[in-house]
């Protein structure tokens, strides 16, 4: 008993701790001097993610048969929690833009400013470079289906099914990962990597991405004003934190990863809400208020919930 006491803590102070102490130091930023949160987002989606992206896909040794299995997972995860959200919505019968809301909040994870984090602290080399084929995932994903989600709500339906889908062209992460992966298709890494000019500023905002990503995110807290826990906020907290890598620990065997593998993808499904869809259900109308609660109390409890995972994760070999 004392000894898993102490590994708890260890893997707490070690990896979540830091985790929270800089997101905590975004907060209180915020509270001193007010900061703009919608040009940290941009910063965030038109800078830092896409040169991450690209200089971790650029420099990924990963096969591209892992790493597009990986993308099949996190996908598949995708679905289910969608599905599970549908039903939980249909059961209890949530109006329309609750529902909404409610699958945003579950079926698109922190996979960037917490999950890169998470991934460098706990299982480096391999887990921030498979994390971020889930983060190309995630992001595509994000800003197609769940941008069509959010914006289908409240959508002219004469003007076509396709409009609410223009957004994502302005999206440069997609950009940057088709690049990426042409680049890669055509050999020409090392030709890449050797442009200095380019290569340096572009390594230099990748690695950047870390500190300011968990920045942005202690700014979202701090200007969310969440409601009390209960009802639907508390179903959308126990699909994001508890049924997601319960689902993912069977999942990893019907794709049938090595161990090694399998424990990074089940512990990149345990990590809370992604602060980009309180921002699409801000946008679009559909309840911003729960899905900003949810990213709210989905980042507070994964303190305990992560570290519970990843301490299985470590235990089991």
């Amino acid at each position: 008993m004392t000894e898993t006491v102490h590994n708890l803590g260890s893997l707490f102070f070690g990896i979540i701790l830091p985790i929270i102490a800089t997101t905590l130091f975004g907060f209180v930023l915020d509270r001193r001097f007010h900061v703009d949160l919608a040009t940290l987002v941009r910063l965030n989606l038109y800078v830092f993610v896409p040169a991450f992206i690209f200089v971790r896909l650029i420099e990924s040794t990963v096969p591209t048969a892992l790493g597009f299995r990986a993308v099949g997972f996190t996908l598949t995860m995708i679905g289910i929690m969608a599905l599970l959200s549908w039903l939980v919505a249909a059961i209890t019968r949530i109006d329309p833009p609750a529902r909404k809301a409610l699958q945003l909040s579950t079926m698109f994870y922190n996979s960037g400013n917490y999950g890169i984090p998470l991934m460098t602290l706990a299982f480096a080399p391999l887990g921030p470079v498979l994390q971020a084929f889930v983060l190309m995932t995630m992001n595509i994903s994000t800003f197609t289906i769940g941008l069509w989600l959010a914006a289908s709500q409240n959508h002219d339906r004469t003007q076509g099914w396709w409009r609410p889908l223009l957004p994502v062209l302005r999206q440069p992460s997609i950009y940057a990962i088709a690049l990426a992966l042409t680049i890669k298709a055509m050999g020409l890494e090392d030709e890449i990597s050797s442009i200095a000019p380019i290569w340096k500023p572009l390594g230099y905002l990748g690695d950047g991405l870390v500190g300011f990503a968990l920045l942005t995110l202690g700014v979202q807290l701090n200007q969310t004003k969440p409601p009390p826990i209960r009802g639907n906020l508390a179903l959308a907290l126990a699909i994001r934190l508890l049924a997601a890598p319960l689902i993912a620990a069977g999942l990893v065997q019907v794709f049938r990863f090595e161990w090694e593998v399998a424990r990074i993808l089940i512990l990149s499904t345990s990590v809370p809400t992604a602060v980009n869809t309180a921002l699409l259900a801000h946008e679009y109308k559909a309840d911003g208020r729960f899905a900003s609660a949810v990213v709210f109390y989905s980042t507070i409890f994964s303190a305990i919930t992560v570290t519970i995972v990843l301490f299985i994760l470590k235990s089991v070999q």
